[in-house]
């Protein structure tokens, strides 16, 4: 059958006889893989709505194991984020971790209006990207179901003040819980906290992307509450080996 639907592509792959393989963040049908016969070069509507990031809508046609771009429209276009290499590289990483936590066709209506706004954002932002970026992949765990325990201690359940943060355990831990866990085993993935970064992961998820406008973390809570997110998609999303990590 024939349908359309809204969608932005994560990734594409090359085939033979010029067709494409193209992934795909449906508003409609969520994460699909879509072939097509679309040309690459070109300036058509068509070709410019397979590009990076691009908004688009698409005309698929749709079997019962397979799905085909027939043609595509664009609705907008963030094309400045290619033309700085800082924002081209994070914006590439945004998608590849985007692609990495999505299950195939689920519809995510809340990540893809989170996406189009982060590309909003970062195409017009002039510093704080990697504050932009982890205040993305913050709220893709709040909206995937696995945002860490942060309101009181993961272990006891006690809202005492927080001295570690733990990977396994899912959020902070109180002094006593922490203790009791650092001695009764080998325990690799707790982390000071410092640097405000219970608060800044509040303030993530209680706010939306453009009220961010003017924030930029200090490089040290900065560094510590990327390795922290990263540690955490990768426990809890299997989000980790990612290509474009080591860019950004």
């Amino acid at each position: 059958m024939l349908t359309d639907t809204e969608g932005i592509v994560l990734r594409q792959i090359k085939t033979s006889y010029g067709r494409r393989m193209i992934l795909l963040f449906s508003r409609k049908y969520g994460k699909i893989n879509a072939g097509t016969s679309i040309g690459e070069k070109g300036r058509s509507r068509s070709s410019l709505a397979l590009r990076p990031f691009t908004y688009g809508r698409y005309e698929l046609f749709k079997n019962r194991d397979s799905y085909n771009i027939n043609s595509a429209d664009v609705i907008k276009s963030y094309y400045g984020i290619g033309e700085d290499v800082d924002k081209y590289m994070s914006g590439a990483y945004v998608l590849e971790f985007t692609e990495k936590v999505l299950p195939e066709e689920s519809p995510y209506p809340a990540v893809f209006r989170l996406l189009t706004d982060f590309f909003e954002m970062l195409e017009t932002r002039n510093k704080g990207i990697g504050t932009l970026v982890l205040a993305y992949q913050t709220n893709i765990l709040k909206i995937m179901g696995v945002m860490p325990q942060i309101d009181c201690c993961a272990v006891c359940g006690q809202a005492r003040p927080a001295v570690k943060f733990s990977i396994e355990e899912g959020g902070i831990l109180c002094e006593d819980c922490a203790r009791n866990i650092e001695n009764s085993q080998s325990h690799t993935l707790i982390y000071d906290v410092k640097f405000g970064i219970v608060d800044i992961l509040r303030f993530f998820i209680s706010n939306p992307l453009k009220n961010l406008e003017n924030l930029a973390l200090k490089k040290d809570a900065g560094s510590l509450l990327q390795k922290i997110i990263r540690e955490y998609a990768a426990y809890y999303l299997d989000a980790s080996d990612l290509k474009s990590e080591t860019l950004i």
